[in-house]
């Protein structure tokens, strides 16, 4: 058999290679801790802990970096990387997106944890810019409700309830009935830190650095981009606007 038709035959089946994202889209990649409950509760404090966020937040600007994206936003054990409809990278094959976002992440968490961490990661397309905001609502809005139930689970385990006792406590609990639990406990709920009840939005921003030129002995302007990271989102319709903005800039 000569090596050029063994490797056709065998590039033939590779069946996802070939599958792109669709011409014009918009793209969102999120990538997501694989088995992160038994990982965070036996690392880390519940139900939030600053250096689990702060993983996070630096394995979201390694794919906001990395993907050449327009924002990430991250909550739980879980980050959205918004690409907008002119990425190109690896010729906008799906396959390689999902590896390589699975890998990047995986890296970057498992070199600042200093221990090994798995994330996986899908993809999801949206035709135009309210699609876009629509699923930044939707993870802002999963943020608050998994805040709030993390709260009055752990609230409830610390009290010594069983994992099964404090999750059967909560069922068909009502959202105002979970905040007069933690307040009948003295916590109120709107004043946790809001980024563990709205999550944690990075995006790039540009600045002027001014400097000198010694062969042209010349002060010279310099534009700059950082990745601003913000810990104080707004929720609703102030959240909306703020995406909106941030995406048409």
């Amino acid at each position: 058999m000569r090596t050029g038709d063994l490797e056709t035959r065998m590039r033939s089946r590779e069946w996802f290679h070939s599958m792109k994202l669709l011409p014009g889209a918009w793209t969102i990649v999120r990538v997501d801790g694989r088995s992160f409950s038994r990982y965070t509760e036996a690392r880390f404090d519940k139900p939030f802990d600053p250096r689990f966020s702060e993983l996070m937040t630096g394995t979201a600007q390694a794919l906001l970096t990395e993907l050449g994206g327009r924002y990430a936003y991250t909550e739980s054990d879980e980050i959205s990387v918004v690409l907008d409809p002119s990425f190109d990278l690896f010729g906008r094959e799906m396959e390689k997106l999902v590896s390589l976002s699975a890998g990047i992440a995986t890296a970057a968490f498992t070199h600042a944890a200093g221990e090994p961490a798995v994330f996986d990661a899908r993809v999801w397309l949206g035709t135009d810019l309210d699609d876009v905001v629509d699923y930044l609502s939707w993870r802002q809005a999963d943020a608050a409700r998994c805040a709030l139930n993390g709260w009055c689970y752990w609230t409830l385990r610390d009290e010594g309830r069983s994992a099964r006792q404090a999750s059967r406590d909560l069922e068909r609990t009502s959202t105002s009935a979970k905040n007069e639990l933690l307040f009948a406990r003295g916590v109120n709920f709107n004043e946790v830190p809001a980024w563990q009840r709205r999550g944690v939005a990075l995006w790039w921003e540009t600045h002027e650095k001014t400097g000198h030129d010694p062969i042209r002995n010349v002060d010279v302007t310099a534009t700059r981009r950082h990745v601003h990271i913000e810990r104080d989102l707004p929720m609703k319709t102030p959240y909306r606007d703020l995406t909106r903005t941030l995406l048409t800039g």
